[in-house]
């Protein structure tokens, strides 16, 4: 029962983080009830494996359908993964207390300025590229990657509204960038949990097919329902993040 309920949570989990981002915050706090012995470091180190394999695979997905600019996403992949390992070296010296406040202070910016603009993502299409756009993704890629390794909640969704706003494209396009980014910053992270033997595998491998699965679902939701689908899934997300940080944090 308890290998049942965490395989279906990784699919939950894939589907999330196909959509919008957040899965973490399903799984995660699924390994850590149903094993409480699990140590918290291994349940993060098992959760990006599987989180890995998901985001890899609605990124492929995407990618195939949406066509981001290829360029972009090669200067950046190389950033967000330094930069994420970076932001996971840096875990142990930050305090996740003091961190909270300021994530939900953005979240709400965010839920707020997309509520009252509700053209914004959902009818630029093209996009822009090239010279001060280009510098200005990079450092925002390289910005929330290291935000990525250290703490995460709602790493996706800050990608999607950044390169919204850079590249003055829609949703669709953005989510489909994000993943790529955000496969990279998983990535990042992973080999400094790997490298301090905190992955369970045998575990691991099966909730990673598992997020594949609900992560192909998820990616295919996002096509179908297009830039307005992930208006309001990027709304839902503000909502139940910061009520979930809130309560963690003075509940």
């Amino acid at each position: 029962m308890d290998w049942a309920l965490l395989i279906a949570g990784a699919g939950v989990a894939g589907w999330i983080d196909a959509v919008i981002g957040g899965g973490g915050l399903v799984l995660i706090p699924l390994l850590l009830a149903v094993m409480p012995g699990l140590a918290p470091a291994a349940a993060l180190a098992t959760n990006k494996v599987a989180a890995v394999a998901g985001t890899a695979s609605a990124a492929v997905t995407l990618v195939r359908k949406v066509k981001p600019p290829r360029a972009e996403l090669l200067r950046m992949a190389p950033v967000a993964a330094l930069c994420s390992g970076a932001g996971a070296l840096a875990a142990a010296l930050m305090d996740a207390a003091v961190m909270r406040p300021l994530i939900i202070a953005l979240m709400l910016a965010v839920g707020v300025f997309v509520a009252f603009k509700p053209n914004f993502g959902t009818t630029q299409s093209l996009g822009l590229r090239g010279g001060w756009r280009t510098w200005a993704a990079l450092v925002a890629v390289a910005a929330i990657a290291f935000y990525d390794g250290i703490f995460g909640p709602g790493t996706g969704m800050f990608l999607i509204m950044a390169f919204t706003a850079i590249f003055s494209q829609n949703f669709l396009r953005s989510a489909a960038m994000a993943k790529v980014v955000n496969t990279c910053t998983n990535l990042g992270a992973l080999v400094v949990f790997i490298a301090g033997g905190h992955v369970w595998w045998s575990l691991a491998v099966v909730l990673a097919a598992a997020n594949v699965v609900g992560a192909q679902l998820g990616a295919r939701t996002v096509i179908g329902g297009g830039a307005k689908l992930i208006r309001f899934a990027l709304l839902a997300v503000v909502v139940v993040m910061s009520c979930y940080l809130a309560f963690i944090q003075w509940g």
